[in-house]
């Protein structure tokens, strides 16, 4: 399934209902939260069905927590209150872009999903434990592990001047959901990301990633 947040555009709601999207359509479901959609065994009947062209899709999770992993044996943890959407414009400029997929746990401590990530740095600020607390967008939705292998995705990275494509890469998934759950509790909604696979640097205009399988993710700067 590839299930997301959304709104109609002629009813503009700040966190959104959610949805199914199937094709060119978006089925919307009984389910307050993608986290209560988990917790329920992903079973939530339909509501009403939507064009896909007449909804926006926004954040699909407001995560407890969110790790950032540089291997399976290595993560920091982020501001998970920095998360954004599609299309939410970050403040800055010269700045760097790094491209990552995503996982956010579903029931039991296990992959809900996969989803693309966007993690933006100030390589300027200082000190250098601010130089990445600012700016994560995630989206636009989130597929769920029968239908996306994470290790098998090609990604891309764009703006008008720059562009960068990373072809598959191994990540020990298991390793670093078990690492992280190690001595605490994973909730449903936390949001695993894994190693950046593709930068781009110098950004002033925002960048487009496109992960093969998951979607594009517009993310602007202004």
């Amino acid at each position: 399934m590839r299930l997301c947040m959304f709104h109609p555009n002629d009813n503009p709601l700040e966190r959104g209902w959610v949805c199914r999207v199937d094709g060119d359509r978006v089925l919307h479901l009984a389910a307050q939260t993608l986290q209560s959609f988990f917790l329920g065994g992903s079973g939530a009947r339909e509501h009403a069905e939507y064009p896909l062209a007449d909804v926006t899709f926004l954040v699909p999770v407001q995560p407890p927590t969110v790790r950032v992993f540089s291997a399976p044996d290595a993560f920091r943890f982020t501001n998970a209150t920095a998360l954004v959407g599609p299309n939410v414009p970050i403040a800055g400029t010269a700045l760097t872009a790094c491209a990552r997929v995503a996982a956010v746990i579903g029931a039991e401590g296990g992959i809900g999903g996969f989803s693309a990530l966007l993690e933006w740095q100030d390589l300027t600020e200082s000190p250098s434990v601010k130089q990445s607390d600012f700016g994560l967008v995630l989206g636009p939705v989130v597929v769920t592990p029968d239908e996306v292998d994470p290790d098998s995705v090609v990604i891309r990275l764009d703006t008008q001047s720059q562009r960068e494509e990373a072809p598959p890469t191994e990540f020990g998934w298991a390793d670093a959901i078990a690492l992280a759950a190690r001595r605490t509790v994973l909730r449903p909604g936390d949001v695993i990301a894994g190693p950046s696979v593709a930068t781009l640097t110098d950004i002033h205009e925002g960048v487009r990633l496109e992960i093969e399988g998951i979607g594009v993710l517009d993310c602007p700067l202004g």
